[in-house]
């Protein structure tokens, strides 16, 4: 769709744009005869609303040269594109300036993107820009977007094959350039983070033609030479072109033949090479690709400190445990030591021997009932208890018998009488 602008011009300065198109809408809306007059305001709004409804002007990539660049202290910035034909008045406001890292320059041909608007003061139209890049970067997007198809087709940057980053790496291998302030900001960080790793730094260009070769051998050297646990690639932010030398197609295919993890902080957080998606892991920046492969210092020592507590802990609790089982064996041991079986057999003998002296004394005392009862049973039937009743007992001299019956004597027998104080002698008589 075209659009024709008619211009007014004011001492050799465009001071409004209408189009056409709005001029025929107005004479239509403005009739010859009509007592109705537009305000200045009036008409310049409704132009201003006409470019907002335009799709296509309000995104729009504009090419021409830098001329009359205005940065004043409000952080805007004001200048004109032009080419042989024609110039074009832009402005960028504070907030997308800041989001610009392009250094362009007067004179610089480039390319930039926004919205045609209108500015009411002056009722100039301009091109509110919020991206600028130089001339040709569009080539190199495409040419970008080519390679990274192909490469992904093949698989160079499936998630399947990243491997993972050592949580303790002890050597960091670094690829970058020596002179950049990429190695001051990782060497800070490393040595912030964790001073224990040793950086072996295997430097290379990292802008230009010859760049992408000696990253490569780079790569090759810091791995044979190094024997890194972890490699950053890194370098500071730039243009497209700038950071081109990592999207060359030997740097991605040495990326994922390297046997190292490689962390890679190229350029800003918002800049993509084909360098990252081939690599174990991106970082936005140098800086935070030295912090992803470090562990914190002040975290370890936290870790360290409960790892103290625990083990602390643990190995009170075995201590405890042991003690407990050295107790049960010390009294395991005493039960089975010989001098505590001697005591316990001595106690035993003294058991036995009380139960033995107690059986004693219970027999003899029924030993001694019994005793005491037989011999008042002979007490009872003794001779002598009858001879003290007054009973006599004759017993034979020659043989000593008790003469029981008078078959046992003769007649002039001699005989021997005991009575209760003592005995005499008797000659047998008559027998009745």
């Amino acid at each position: 769709m075209l659009f024709i602008l008619t211009l007014i011009w004011v001492n050799d300065k465009v001071l409004t744009a209408i189009p056409a198109a709005c001029m025929l809408i107005l004479m239509d809306q403005l009739p010859i005869f009509n007592d109705r007059f537009w305000t200045v305001t009036t008409l310049t709004n409704y132009i201003r609303d006409l470019f907002k409804e335009n799709v296509p002007l309000q995104d729009c990539w504009v090419k021409g040269e830098i001329s009359n660049l205005s940065r004043p202290v409000s952080g805007h910035i004001y200048f004109t594109l032009k080419d042989s034909n024609a110039a074009l008045r832009c402005v960028v406001w504070k907030m997308d300036n800041r989001r610009i890292r392009f250094a362009w320059a007067e004179g610089e041909e480039v390319e930039a993107h926004g919205h045609v608007s209108v500015y009411p003061v002056n009722g100039q139209y301009q091109l509110v820009v919020d991206a600028i890049k130089p001339v040709g970067e569009g080539y190199l997007y495409q040419e970008f977007i080519k390679l990274k198809t192909r490469l992904e087709a093949e698989g160079l940057f499936d998630l399947g094959r990243k491997r993972p980053i050592p949580e303790r790496p002890e050597r960091i291998g670094v690829v970058t350039s020596s002179t950049g302030a990429a190695l001051q900001d990782i060497q800070n960080t490393i040595g912030r983070r964790y001073p224990l790793a040793e950086v072996i730094l295997s430097p290379t260009p990292v802008q230009g033609v010859e760049a992408p070769p000696r990253i490569v051998d780079a790569l090759k050297r810091v791995v044979i030479e190094g024997n890194p646990d972890v490699i950053i690639l890194a370098r500071g932010g730039g243009s497209l072109e700038d950071l081109w030398a990592f999207n060359d197609e030997q740097v991605v295919r040495e990326i994922v033949k390297c046997p190292v993890p490689i962390v890679t902080g190229v350029g800003h957080e918002t800049d993509s090479t084909l360098a990252d998606f081939a690599a174990d892991l991106r970082a936005p920046t140098p800086t935070a690709a030295a912090e992803i492969v470090t562990p914190d210092k002040i975290q370890m020592t936290c870790e360290l400190a409960d790892i103290k507590d625990w083990l602390t802990a643990n190995m009170m609790s075995r201590i405890d445990l042991l003690r407990s089982g050295l107790s049960q064996n010390h009294r395991r041991l005493r039960l089975s030591s010989p001098a505590f079986q001697l005591q316990i057999g001595r106690q035993r003998l003294d058991e036995q021997i009380d139960r033995l002296q107690r059986g004693y004394d219970h027999q003899f005392q029924v030993r001694r009932m019994l005793l005491e009862q037989v011999l008042a049973r002979l007490i009872a039937i003794n001779p002598e208890a009858v001879v003290r009743r007054g009973y006599a007992i004759v017993t034979g001299i020659k043989n000593h018998e008790v003469i029981a019956s008078i078959h046992q004597v003769a007649n002039g027998d001699k005989m021997n009488i005991r009575v209760r104080d003592g005995s005499f002698s008797a000659v047998a008589g008559d027998k009745e």
